[in-house]
C-alpha cells in the first residue's frame, strides 16, 4: 500500500509538471516540449520553456513541498488535525518581514528593485526573521500556559495583525525548502511517538522539548521561505496532510514524504487557472476557493 500510494501521488505529480510547462497563455506541444528541453526547435518556445514555465513550476514544487510538510509539522506539534503553518502567524509575520525590506529598499533606491548578492538573499532572510518574530510574540504571548492550545489561540490573533502584507513571486527559497524538508523526514518516528502525549514520548527516549523546538524551527523556516517564494498561499498546509492521513494512515514516516509530494501536486494544479484568468489571479486566491469549503466540510463532519 505505501508503494502504491507513492506511485499514485508521484503519476499526480508528474502529470502537474507537464501540464504546467505546457499551459500558459502559449501551449506548447508534445513534440514542442521536448524540442525546448533539448534546447533545439523553435527559439520562443525555448525562452518560453526554460526562462518562464520551468522556473515557475520549480517554484510551485517547492511551496507546495513545503507547505505540506510545515502542516504535518504542526498538525503533529498540536495533536491536531486542523493545524497549519498559519496558526502561529508565520505565514503573515514572513510576509510582513518581506514587504519591509522591499518598501525600505523602494525608498532608500527610488524605487529600484534589490540587487546583488546582498538583494538577492535580502528578501528570503527578511521572511524568515519576520516568521521568527511572529512566532517567538505568539510564544511570548502564550507563556503564562503551558500547553499548545494557549499558542494556538494567541497565533490566531497575532496572525490578523502581521496580515496586512504580501508581495510577488520570487525564485529565492528552493534550497532552503529542500534542505528543510530533508531535515524533517528523519523526525517522522519522534513525531508518531510524541502523537502518543509527551509523557508517555518521553518514557519512549524522546527529548521532548528539543523534539518541540526542532518542529517549531524547521516548520517556520519552511513557511517562512514559501512564503518568500510564493506569496501568503493558505489551505495547503491543511488540505493535503488531513486528507493523505485519512487515506493512508497516521503514521509520520510515511505521511512526510507524501505530503510533500502530494503538496507540490496540488500547487501546480491550483497555478493553472491563474495562468488563464483576464487580469490575473493570485494563487492563494485558487487554494482558497479549495481550502475554504473543505474546511467548512471538516467543521461539519467533526464538529467542536
Amino acid at each position: 500500500m505505501r508503494g502504491r500510494a507513492g506511485l499514485i501521488l508521484g503519476l499526480i505529480l508528474a502529470g502537474a509538471v507537464v501540464l504546467s510547462l505546457v499551459l500558459g497563455d502559449s501551449n506548447l506541444g508534445a513534440s514542442q516540449l521536448l524540442q525546448a528541453l533539448l534546447g533545439r526547435g523553435d527559439e520562443l518556445n525555448r525562452t518560453i520553456l526554460w526562462d518562464l514555465r520551468l522556473p515557475r513550476t520549480l517554484v510551485g514544487v517547492a511551496v507546495g513541498a513545503g507547505l505540506a510538510a510545515s502542516g504535518v509539522t504542526m498538525q503533529a506539534f498540536f495533536r491536531n488535525p486542523l493545524a497549519s503553518p498559519g496558526l502561529l502567524g508565520v505565514s503573515a509575520g514572513g510576509a510582513l518581514g518581506a514587504v519591509a525590506v522591499l518598501a525600505a529598499a523602494g525608498l532608500m533606491t527610488g524605487g529600484l528593485a534589490l540587487g546583488g548578492t546582498a538583494g538577492f538573499l535580502a528578501v528570503p532572510l527578511a521572511a524568515i526573521a519576520g516568521a521568527f518574530l511572529a512566532t517567538g510574540a505568539v510564544m511570548a504571548l502564550a507563556r503564562r500556559g503551558a500547553g499548545p492550545e494557549h499558542l494556538l489561540l494567541s497565533g490566531v490573533a497575532l496572525n490578523a495583525f502581521f496580515g496586512a502584507g504580501t508581495w510577488e513571486h520570487v525564485a529565492i527559497g528552493l534550497p532552503g525548502i529542500l534542505v528543510g524538508c530533508v531535515l524533517l523526514l528523519p523526525l517522522g518516528r519522534p513525531m508518531n511517538l510524541l502523537s502518543l502525549g509527551e509523557p508517555a514520548a518521553q518514557s519512549l527516549g524522546v527529548d521532548v522539548k528539543r523534539l518541540r523546538w526542532q518542529l517549531i524551527a524547521l516548520s517556520t523556516v519552511l513557511t517562512a521561505l514559501a512564503t518568500a517564494v510564493g506569496g501568503v498561499v493558505g489551505f495547503v498546509g491543511l488540505l493535503v496532510p488531513h486528507l493523505l492521513r485519512l487515506a493512508f494512515g497516521p503514521d509520520h514516516r510515511r505521511l512526510l514524504p507524501l505530503s510533500m509530494v502530494g503538496g507540490a501536486a496540488l500547487v501546480l494544479l491550483c497555478d493553472l487557472p491563474t495562468r488563464f484568468v483576464p487580469g490575473g489571479l493570485r494563487l492563494g486566491v485558487v487554494t482558497a476557493l479549495i481550502g475554504g469549503p473543505f474546511l467548512l466540510w471538516m467543521l461539519r463532519r467533526n464538529p467542536c
